[in-house]
């Protein structure tokens, strides 16, 4: 890991905490978020502002959601859901890694899982966590 790379996401951080543009989305959409520069396993973003895209599992409020990132990479095991929601890409959910996002992180809605997919992912999430 490179420490050039966490000070370019602190620089976005920062300006990402100063903007005031609300966002408005629900639970079941797919937003591209800027999730950051992590450390060890968790998933990072990718360019310039470290956006990966990320399903709103649960709005909490219009600042807040209980989000999940998702990746392009297939993968199985009980971490993991995988979904087609556009244009016939699969993309998995990596279960273990939800958390709690800003709304302040969001940039624009890229889709959608349907709801027959969204309650299977959602039955997977409570074996996972029980």
């Amino acid at each position: 890991m490179n420490d050039i790379e966490f000070d370019n996401w602190n620089e976005v951080k920062k300006s990402t905490n100063n903007e005031k543009v609300l966002v408005g989305f629900k639970q079941r959409d797919i937003f591209n978020v800027k999730i950051g520069k992590n450390i060890g396993f968790e998933q990072n973003g990718k360019g310039k502002d470290f956006v990966r895209p990320v399903l709103i599992y649960k709005k909490l409020s219009k600042d807040m959601f209980i989000g999940i990132p998702l990746t392009k990479t297939t993968r199985s095991g009980s971490f993991f859901y995988s979904f087609i929601f556009t244009n016939d890409i699969i993309s998995t959910a990596i279960l273990a890694q939800v958390k709690l996002y800003s709304s302040k992180r969001l940039l624009n809605k890229v889709g959608k899982i349907d709801n027959d997919n969204f309650q299977k992912l959602k039955k997977k999430l409570i074996e996972l966590l029980d």
